[in-house]
């Protein structure tokens, strides 16, 4: 696609703010999108190649930390203690808008933690349990891993192409 050279060169689709600049109007955004979705995926690397999942999860009221659990007898287990860097992508793609310019993305990235049980471990439970009631018993399976994703920053994607970037405080 030609480029519009009339702002100097810089593509005018795309709202890249500079690499040290964070956009205040973010965490509003994250919390709306992820208020309204119940589900990301889980974007992992390992075995040489990349890996996604969906995953139910849950955010910390900062937005500091993200929570999900999986079975530790998974493919998703082994990557994540392999290589703990991941990525967790929210969308509203299943709110059945068809019409690009109108779908949210929201990328946050960070670092995977397996919670041992113990105090932190029953928070972050709760924090899950509460957002997904229906996976309790899951989550208190012996055979279930709690991960807490500490989170270095989002990267917000609207009107197909403008891209706005946060990075939460850290409040864990």
């Amino acid at each position: 696609m030609p480029r519009d050279d009339s702002d100097g060169g810089r593509d005018s689709r795309v709202d890249t703010p500079p690499a040290d600049a964070d956009d205040p109007t973010v965490p509003e955004r994250i919390r709306r999108l992820a208020a309204r979705e119940r589900f990301a995926v889980l974007a992992t690397q390992g075995e040489g190649r990349p890996y996604a999942s969906l995953i139910a999860f849950a955010l910390s009221e900062d937005l500091s930390a993200a929570v999900f659990a999986t079975a530790q007898e998974t493919r998703k287990f082994r990557l994540l203690m392999d290589c703990n860097r991941v990525a967790l992508l929210i969308d509203t793609r299943s709110g059945g808008e068809t019409d690009m310019m109108k779908i949210e993305a929201v990328t946050a990235t960070g670092t995977a933690v397996c919670l041992p049980s113990g105090p932190e471990w029953e928070r972050w439970a709760g924090v899950l349990v509460r957002r997904h009631p229906q996976l309790e018993s899951f989550v208190r399976s012996p055979g279930t891993a709690l991960f807490r994703v500490d989170i270095d920053r989002y990267l917000h994607v609207g009107c197909f192409q403008e891209v706005r970037r946060w990075s939460p405080a850290r409040g864990v």
